[in-house]
């Protein structure tokens, strides 16, 4: 059994993570949690995630666990997690990363060193049409990949708008990034990074929610898209694959997940739409970190060979980088309770 605890409680992630560890009590001792900030613990701290747990400082807690989930604000990710690191802790770290390039770095190949496992909080790793999308490009259905189009988007509040002012890059930076992971999962770092950052400036916020970036391979072109604006985001958020043999297309992504697939059998005629729908498990949400923490688990134990390398997730920060024209962070001076929403 691994000792597990939690650092911070501020990640809109962070309570999912907890509800998922505390449902393995066969794999997790759960010790506690640990929140410096006590506006957290006035928002956060009764939620049911938390419920029956000791609060302890991130020193305490990093010493009594064998392994920590990292689920602060975004802009303290990567501090913590290196504070867990040096002190040769496993971890589960939520995305994106944050800090320099050069700090994240550091973090990595210090974990790497000390051969200490580094779990990123990319949901749609675990999206089962995602995975049998991967599975296909695996198996050489699909051929050569020549394009890919990823959509991200929500129709957000104005107050979350505004707490995407903490980030360049505003929706990009948060929600880009996992289009980022799966896209350099399946092809690589781009040759040429092009985007396009807009603000519509609706309510009066003047943040980035209204995002394009173009990913430039030696043959193939992938397309990110992410908007805080866009009403039914959520139906639209998508992955398309295309290759030489076959396209698979995921849309939505999820609740509901559906993913059709073609290939140059199932579609000999170009002028029609001629497809298959795939089969696939739906992970409801309250589900959809359960195989990650069982992988984590796993990871620790060597049971598994985490599939996403260190080398895997640098790529993807520096991608994201280059994309938002440098990661940077203006560290909690945009909150929910902003009064720039009237």
């Amino acid at each position: 059994m691994i000792k597990i605890g939690q650092i911070g409680i501020g990640h809109n992630h962070g309570e999912g993570k907890m509800l998922a560890v505390r449902k393995f009590p066969e794999l997790f001792e759960v010790i506690g949690f640990a929140e410096d900030n006590e506006e957290w613990i006035k928002k956060r701290g009764n939620l049911k995630g938390y419920e029956g747990l000791k609060r302890y400082s991130t020193d305490e807690l990093i010493k009594k666990c064998d392994a920590l989930l990292i689920e602060t604000d975004v802009w303290n990710l990567t501090e913590i997690a290196q504070k867990c690191i040096d002190a040769g802790k496993h971890i589960h770290m939520d995305k994106p990363a944050s800090g320099t390039l050069l700090e994240y770095k550091h973090l990595l190949d210090t974990a790497k060193a000390k051969n200490l496992v580094v779990q990123l909080g990319y949901m749609y790793r675990y999206n089962p049409a995602v995975q049998k999308c991967f599975e296909l490009i695996k198996n050489g259905e699909l051929g050569e990949i020549v394009s890919v189009n990823a959509e991200m988007s929500t129709c957000h509040s104005c107050e979350y708008r505004t707490w995407l002012k903490n980030f360049g890059g505003g929706i990009m930076y948060i929600l880009g990034s996992h289009l980022v992971d799966l896209i350099v999962y399946m092809l690589g770092k781009p040759e040429k990074i092009s985007s396009f950052l807009k603000q519509t400036g609706l309510d009066g916020v003047e943040v980035e929610d209204n995002n394009l970036a173009v990913l430039e391979y030696k043959k193939a072109l992938a397309r990110i898209f992410v908007s805080s604006v866009e009403v039914n985001g959520w139906g639209r958020r998508q992955l398309f694959v295309s290759g030489s043999k076959g396209t698979v297309n995921i849309m939505p992504l999820e609740n509901p997940t559906q993913i059709t697939f073609s290939s140059l059998e199932i579609a000999p005629n170009p002028y029609e739409d001629l497809k298959q729908n795939v089969e696939i498990k739906e992970i409801p949400m309250e589900c959809r970190y359960d195989d990650m923490m069982q992988d984590f688990y796993d990871y620790i134990k060597g049971a598994k060979e985490n599939p996403y390398t260190y080398e895997h997730e640098y790529a993807v920060q520096e991608v994201l980088d280059k994309i938002v024209g440098g990661v940077r962070f203006f560290k909690g001076e945009n909150c929910y309770e902003s009064n720039a929403c009237r």
